[in-house]
Parts: structure tokens; C-alpha cells; sequence
């Protein structure tokens, strides 16, 4: 038995809540304390008080040239980068209420799937998340559901051909900038809501006191529509979700070259799985009286907790810039069935409950040699721990057919430890004024199931050919090891003769993907207020990495294809002037695989024979894809409207099929309320998908689909913020 499976979490919510609440009030009521000691502004600095120290300068400048040098440690150089701002996300649906993956579909070659996942550039996960130039590690449940959207300034979406400095999960690093105490220097309370029983209510603060910076954020979100419905009806059935975030950004400016920053993050969310109507019975259990409204009063749950802290050091000394930063994390899923329900339906019912513990350290550093060439190098070491407790009742038989109504428990527990470090080196060399080259390479070393390494070279060049027109290419290496806390190593013998055997009784072990990717692109500033982008990305990859979704339980297991191909382009164009802006994204993609190479177990005879000889599509594989939007600010008043258009994924036996394609438009608008002495009051009404399109995005079939989803259907939300 896992120890954390007894701690209660609400009791934990509640103690959490309290104190993020204390604390919340604490800075609030030092601010006003130190407003009623200073009523005068302080004597302007004189020769006898230089004003060099960070405590007496602005503490807006200090921050904004701390966070230049950080960036100029790990810059995007050569790579494909997508920005989303402030502006973007208060004019998209729902605003900063939307889920964060809401947010990332905005994105150029970012297509939706069901469970709030995430696909670029036709990639099943792979992502890398980093917030303030820190990785945070991956954990067990979709990390996009983590984050809330509030906490965002700034999010850019990198793909294509990397520098060195980033490594290991390498299809898009999802970098994030958060809010800052001196740029908020107050406090905001909101209410928002609507359809769907939706209830989110939320609060932030930021500040600065001297040297001491602060931005803490709490929410709480219920609806009735916590995961996607398995029908195309307005109201799923058993869809409740309760989530709680919290998240604090703190950081003490040591002085104006140097800082120490703190990073904490804790979530938990209970979901009720969504019941698929009319299903058939597959299986008998003894003394169940038979219902054909059965799998109407399925009661699955899954609960889903994660935390992570990190503390970080970042310092100037000359033309040497570094950071270094230790993280820890805990994620666990809990999944508990409804015994009588899956036993009948599938043919075992399994309490999963999988932990994983990581701690880590990176460091990353910059040195400027001269005008012409900096070099750039650093470090990471993350070890894990992942625990996988589960309980089972099958029925004595085999694959599709029982021998006894009466079940039988099988324990079936795992543990493993897995230890990542990588080290890179690189030099970006101005060439001469228009042409810059970044090269170098890394070297990874992943010791979990097996013990593997890589070498990988990485070259991009950048070329300004006019004013207005920049030019990218690059090549790069890949080396991606698979979740260790998703890859299964159950224990088959345990199954054999039981409704639980595998049809295919062979289990190889999941290898990291190796790749080699090719990509450019231009972007063309037409005029100071519009721009378009074109890119294109070419992929070869050996033991390619997919992911896949084989039981009832909301966790996906790693699978290896000997061989996988993707490519693609991309077409962006922005417009901005005055209060006026716009975006339209496009993008093609298509992803392909040829034999499995791993986790055979989990697909049946006739996948494995006809995958075997032949390339079939990936099932995240959707061929187009595009996002759109424009909104207009007057008078403290701004309407939106923006879109998304999906192909759709693939669907049927070995993803031969495809499911139809989709197009959601959604529309809002927003009002400011300037109140002398009382701060502002933002009120806002959003309609989302306004044609109440039930439009499908997984139908159940497909390797490694298990349920179909659909998308929401028409909804009307409304809230109100007060800033202070």
C-alpha cells in the first residue's frame, strides 16, 4: 500500500487555502502598514547616498535587466517561436479563465485531443515546460491542466530545430514568464462562471517591498464537464470536477546583478469519469441483477494531485552570466473503478494508483568572450522515483471469454528509480552583422529500464536579409526517453488465464526515441503593424515514441514505433495597430509510424501483423489545422471573436479511418470600470462554440483510444474582477 493513499487531500486544501490566505492578507496589510509609516516620498538620493543598490532603484528596471540577462543565458536562437501575450489571452474565450491549454491551441501546428492534451507538430506529448527559464519536470497527468492561465504574462510556444540547452523532451518548449510583483503592485478578486454548473472563483496579489518581490495566486474551478462528454448531447453524464491551484512567485534582489528566486505550485483535482450510455454487458458477475441502464450508473474517479518547488540563483560577474536552480516535485493519479461496472463491461476492474517523486538541478551559464562569439554551456541531473500500486479483479477465462462468474484479486505493484543528466556546450558566433551561427551539441544519459546515451550535434543559422525580412535554418539531434511514470512493466505471467491476458504476450521494453530534425523558415515584417511567417520542419526518427490510452484508468502507456516520420509547414500572420488585432495560424502536418517495437501486449494480433508491414498514421495525426482571432479596445470596451478548425485525428482499426473535421467559433466582449479611490471593476460575457457544433474528437477507436469524446457543445459564461 502506497503511503500517500491515506493522506485525505481536502484536509490539505483546506490548510493550504489558509495559508496562502494569511499570507495573502499578511502583505497586504505590510503594504498599508508602510504606507501609513512613509506618508512622505523618500528624499531623492544624493552624492552621499548613491543610488546603486537594488533596494533604491526602481525595482521594475532591476527586474527587467535581471530577466534580460536570464533570457540571454538560454536564448531561442534559430528556433520557431510563437508569442502569446497579455493582449492575445484577455481577447481569446474566456480569458485568463480558460484552461491553459486553451491557451497553447492558439498556437500555429497545435492540435486538440481529448483530456486536455496537447499535439504539435504532429507529436504525441513530448512537450518540455519551463517557467521563468527553469524546467519543471514532467508529471503524471497532463501538466497542461496544471498551470493555471493567471498566472501567464507571457507563453511562447518554441519548436523546430533547438539550441543544446534543451534537451530530452524536445517537440515544443512551452516557456512561460509569469506575473511580476512590481508590474501588478496590487491585488485582484474574481468571480467567473456560467454553463456547465461552472463555479471559478480566484484571487492573486503581487508586490514589492525593497529588495522582496511577491505574486501568489489561488482558484478554484467545479463545473459539470470536467472531461470531455463521451456523447454529442449539451449534458454529460457523471462529469463532475473540483480542482484547486495555487502558485506563488517570490524573489529577493540581492543586487542589481543578482537575484535568488522561489517557485511553489500545488494542485489537486477530483474528476468523475463520464459515463457512455447504452453499452452492452460483455461479461457475467455472479448475483449482479442485470440493468439495461447499466453503464448509465457507472461510478469511476480519478484524482490527480501535483506539487513541485524550485529555488533559484542567478548572478552577473562581468561578461559571465549564469542560473543555477534545484527542483523538487511530487504527482500521483489515483484511479478508482466501479468494481461490479468495469468487471462487466471490460473485464477487470483496477485501482491504479502511480506516484512519482523527482529532484533535480540545472545549471546554465553565458559567457561573452567578444563581439563575436559567446559561449554558452551548462548542466541538468533529475532522478525519479516511480511507484505504481495496482489491484485488480478479473474473472478466471482468457482474452474475451471467462470461465467463472466469480472474480479473482490480483496485486500487481511496481517500482523503479530512473536518473537523467545531460551536459551541452555551444557558441553563438556573429559571423558578421546580418548572419549569425549557433552550434554545438549535448550529450544525454538516461538510466531507468536500461541504461542509454546520445551524443547530439545542433547547428541553426539566422540571417537578416533586409530590414524587414529574417531568414532561419537549423538541424538538430534528438534523444527522448519515454515518462518513467508511464512506462508499464506490469507483470504479464500474472494475467495469463484470466479475462486480463494479453492477446499478444510480448512486452519488449519502451527505448528512447532517437531523431534527427530539419527545419526553416522566414518571417517578413511588412509594415510596424503587420507581419507573416512561414516554416517548414522535416523529422526521421528510429524507435519513435506515441503514447496511447489502453484501459478505462485516465493514464497513458509508451509504445515504441522502429520507425516514424513527420513533416510539415506552418503559416502565421499578425496585425496590430492602435486598438485594433488580429492573428490567423495554419498549419499542415502529417506523422506516420511502421512497426511497434515495444508494449505489443496492449494491441491485438491483427494490429501488430498489419503495422508490421506497413506505415500506418499516427492516432494524434490531423492534417490541418488552424486558429484565428481579432478583438477591438475603445473606450475601456473590447469584442473578440476568435476560431478553431481541426481536420481531426485519426480513428479505426490500426488509424485507417479519420474522425470528421470541426470548425468552433466563440465570441465576447469586456468592459473596465475605473473607480476613484476603489480600484477598477472588469466585467466580461463569453458565448463559446456559438453554433453548438457537437463536433467529435475521439470515437473510440484507434490504437490506443479507449472512449469516445466530444468537444463542449454551446456555452454562456460571464464574471467580474475586482483590482485594487
Amino acid at each position: 500500500m502506497n503511503t500517500f493513499s491515506a493522506f485525505h487531500p481536502f484536509n490539505f486544501r483546506i490548510s493550504s487555502f489558509v495559508s496562502v490566505w494569511f499570507l495573502f492578507l499578511g502583505l497586504n496589510l505590510f503594504s498599508s502598514a508602510q504606507q501609513i509609516a512613509s506618508p512622505t516620498p523618500s528624499p531623492s538620493p544624493t552624492a552621499e547616498q548613491p543610488s546603486q543598490s537594488a533596494e533604491q532603484l526602481n525595482p521594475v528596471t532591476v527586474i527587467g535587466e535581471l530577466n534580460e540577462a536570464r533570457y540571454q543565458i538560454v536564448p531561442d536562437l534559430g528556433a520557431t517561436k510563437y508569442s502569446i501575450g497579455q493582449t492575445q489571452i484577455q481577447s481569446m474565450s474566456q480569458g485568463d479563465n480558460a484552461p491553459f491549454n486553451q491557451v497553447i491551441l492558439r498556437a500555429p501546428g497545435v492540435a486538440q485531443d481529448s483530456f486536455g492534451q496537447l499535439h504539435v507538430r504532429d507529436e504525441h506529448a513530448n512537450l518540455q515546460y519551463r517557467i521563468n527559464d527553469v524546467l519543471i519536470p514532467e508529471g503524471i497527468a497532463g501538466f497542461g491542466q496544471e498551470i493555471d492561465t493567471r498566472l501567464v504574462q507571457n507563453v511562447a510556444l518554441i519548436t523546430g530545430s533547438l539550441p543544446a540547452q534543451f534537451g530530452f523532451f524536445t517537440t515544443g518548449i512551452i516557456d512561460i514568464q509569469t506575473k511580476e510583483g512590481p508590474d501588478l503592485n496590487g491585488s485582484e478578486v474574481s468571480i467567473y462562471g456560467g454553463s456547465h454548473n461552472t463555479i471559478n472563483p480566484s484571487f492573486e496579489s503581487g508586490g514589492s517591498y525593497g529588495k522582496f518581490n511577491y505574486f501568489v495566486l489561488g482558484s478554484y474551478d467545479s463545473n459539470d464537464l470536467g472531461i470531455e462528454n463521451t456523447t454529442g448531447s449539451p449534458y454529460a453524464i457523471h462529469d463532475r470536477t473540483d480542482q484547486y491551484k495555487l502558485f506563488a512567485y517570490l524573489d529577493y534582489i540581492i543586487d542589481d546583478s543578482s537575484r535568488i528566486s522561489l517557485l511553489l505550485s500545488g494542485t489537486y483535482s477530483d474528476f468523475q469519469i463520464p459515463n457512455n450510455p447504452n453499452q452492452p454487458p460483455v461479461f457475467t458477475l455472479a448475483n449482479a441483477a442485470p440493468d439495461k441502464n447499466f453503464s448509465v450508473n457507472l461510478n469511476e474517479n480519478q484524482h490527480e494531485q501535483n506539487h513541485y518547488a524550485v529555488l533559484a540563483y542567478q548572478k552577473t560577474i562581468g561578461d559571465l552570466t549564469f542560473q543555477l536552480a534545484a527542483f523538487s516535485r511530487f504527482s500521483q493519479t489515483l484511479f478508482t473503478p466501479d468494481d461490479q461496472g468495469d468487471l462487466i463491461f471490460n473485464g477487470i476492474a483496477s485501482r491504479v494508483n502511480d506516484n512519482i517523486f523527482s529532484n533535480g538541478v540545472q545549471f546554465d551559464a553565458a559567457w561573452q568572450l567578444n563581439d563575436y562569439h559567446t559561449l554558452r554551456g551548462g548542466f541538468l541531473v533529475s532522478v525519479e522515483k516511480a511507484i505504481g500500486d495496482s489491484n485488480n479483479l478479473v474473472f478466471p477465462g482468457g482474452p474475451g471469454f471467462q470461465t467463472s462468474t466469480v472474480p479473482v484479486d490480483i496485486t500487481d505493484d511496481t517500482s523503479k528509480t530512473g536518473l537523467y543528466y545531460g551536459f551541452y556546450l555551444q557558441d553563438e558566433w556573429q559571423v558578421f552583422a546580418p548572419l549569425t551561427i549557433n552550434f554545438g551539441g549535448r550529450f544525454d544519459v538516461v538510466d531507468e529500464y536500461a541504461h542509454a546515451n546520445q551524443v547530439s550535434p545542433r547547428v541553426n543559422t539566422v540571417l537578416k536579409a533586409t530590414r524587414s525580412l529574417t531568414l532561419h535554418a537549423g538541424y538538430a539531434k534528438y534523444f527522448t526517453p519515454p515518462p518513467l511514470e508511464l512506462v508499464n512493466n506490469r507483470d504479464l505471467a500474472k494475467f495469463i488465464g484470466t479475462t486480463n491476458q494479453a492477446a499478444v504476450n510480448l512486452s519488449s521494453p519502451v527505448q528512447p526515441e532517437r531523431a534527427d530534425y530539419f527545419d526553416a523558415g522566414l518571417i517578413e515584417q511588412f509594415t510596424s503593424a503587420f507581419s507573416m511567417g512561414v516554416d517548414t520542419y522535416y523529422k526521421e526518427a528510429h524507435d519513435l515514441l506515441d503514447l496511447g490510452q489502453f484501459g478505462a484508468a485516465l493514464i497513458f502507456a509508451p509504445f515504441n514505433y522502429v520507425q516514424g516520420n513527420q513533416y510539415g509547414t506552418e503559416v502565421i500572420a499578425n496585425y496590430s495597430e492602435k486598438g485594433f488585432n488580429a492573428y490567423l495560424n495554419f498549419g499542415f502536418e502529417r506523422g506516420t509510424g511502421k512497426t511497434i517495437g515495444s508494449g505489443q501486449f496492449q494491441f491485438t494480433p491483427e494490429e501488430i501483423a498489419f503495422i508490421q508491414n506497413h506505415w500506418v498514421f499516427l492516432d494524434h495525426d490531423q492534417r490541418y489545422t488552424a486558429s484565428a482571432g481579432v478583438s477591438y479596445t475603445f473606450m475601456n470596451t473590447t469584442v473578440y471573436g476568435d476560431m478553431l478548425y481541426g481536420d481531426g485525428l485519426r480513428s479505426g482499426f490500426a488509424n485507417t479511418e479519420q474522425v470528421p473535421a470541426y470548425w468552433v467559433f466563440n465570441l465576447g466582449i469586456s468592459h473596465t470600470f475605473k473607480l476613484p479611490e476603489y480600484g477598477r471593476i472588469q466585467v466580461r460575457f463569453d458565448i463559446t462554440n456559438i453554433f453548438n457544433n457537437a463536433y467529435e474528437l475521439r470515437t473510440g477507436s484507434g490504437i490506443g483510444v479507449f472512449a469516445p469524446q466530444f468537444g463542449p457543445r454551446r456555452g454562456f459564461f460571464g464574471g467580474v474582477s475586482w483590482l485594487f
